[in-house]
């Protein structure tokens, strides 16, 4: 009998997205704990892990043999999409890196946004910069939610084919999220960080901080909108 599996927060609510019997891969998998959970709880019948390096697949395939599924559990190294081909997986998962680069991934596969496929990222910074790639390049964010991680707050993002418009405040305040319980903190630290950066650009004598500091005090503009939407919502539920 093998040990039970553990996830992270983070990890766990991506787990929780994926439907039972997808076709799946992880994408950038590092430990493989992931789809390790998924083909030991039986939502999925087997999976693939792909990694651009050696040493993360190494890890993933210790973990595969430690939990016992590694018969059914395909390793594959190399970067981004490439390791995988488009009628392989119809749910995919790019988590635990940075926003600028699972946008990059997808852009590198134009079958990404075929409408066949369905998209679990998970961005650790820069998620203005990937939900402004997906506004302007054929994908909808369906449903996302907000985790906290050690302390940190995460978005989680279920995408597929689809058109839609993000307002500046919601490329950082993030789509959908009136009802999340961590959406007024997000918001607050969004707020606070550009205000900062505001305070900054006053000080600094670059040729066109007056206009960043503008195109900021527009952005937070919409994100205390957002949170007197939020508190409205909360009131109108008590």
């Amino acid at each position: 009998m093998h040990d039970r599996l553990e996830l992270t927060s983070r990890l766990q609510l991506l787990a929780d997205w994926v439907p039972q019997d997808a076709r799946f891969a992880d994408i950038g998998t590092d430990h493989g704990y992931l789809p390790v959970w998924l083909l030991m709880n039986g939502r999925v019948g087997r999976a693939i892990a792909t990694d651009l390096r050696p040493g993360p697949l190494s890890r993933a395939k210790s973990t595969a043999e430690k939990y016992g599924v590694a018969p059914r559990m395909e390793l594959r190294l190399g970067g981004g999409l490439s390791p995988v081909a488009p009628d392989e997986a119809d749910v995919l998962a790019i988590a635990g890196m940075g926003g600028e680069n699972i946008a990059a991934i997808l852009a590198s596969a134009p079958w990404s946004s075929d409408g066949a496929h369905q998209f679990l990222l998970q961005p650790m910074s820069r998620a203005e910069v990937l939900r402004g790639y997906l506004a302007e390049h054929g994908y909808l964010i369906r449903r996302e939610q907000l985790v906290m991680d050690r302390g940190t707050i995460y978005p989680v993002m279920l995408v597929s084919a689809g058109e839609m418009h993000l307002s500046a405040g919601q490329l950082y305040g993030g789509a959908g999220l009136l009802e999340d319980p961590l959406e007024d903190r997000y918001l607050n630290e969004w707020i606070l960080r550009h205000m900062n950066v505001v305070c900054g650009l006053r000080r600094s004598s670059l040729p066109d901080g007056a206009a960043q500091a503008d195109s900021l005090r527009e952005i937070i503009r919409e994100l205390l909108t957002m949170k007197e939407m939020r508190r409205r919502a909360d009131s109108c539920g008590n």
